[in-house]
């Protein structure tokens, strides 16, 4: 074994950039505020916490920018 360690590609986003929320589950009876924004919302994430689905998508359109160019400057 040699002592090179293999880099992870950056994080993809959903195809089309875009998330799946048609499911039941990522909607609540109760509002509370968004994660992102603080602006009341009945929609849920994936971990089940308040959250719009275009702040989740800016949020982790974000994140793979972030995390783009930690890999290209070497830091990730």
């Amino acid at each position: 074994m040699t002592g090179r360690r293999r880099r992870r590609a950056p994080p993809e986003l959903p195809p089309g950039g875009v998330l799946d929320w048609r499911d039941s589950s990522h909607w609540s009876s109760r509002e509370l505020p968004c994660r992102y924004c603080g602006f009341d919302t009945h929609l849920r994430d994936s971990k089940h916490k308040p959250a719009h689905k275009t702040c989740a998508e800016e949020a982790l359109a974000q994140q793979a920018a972030d995390a783009a160019d930690a890999y290209q400057n070497g830091t990730l």
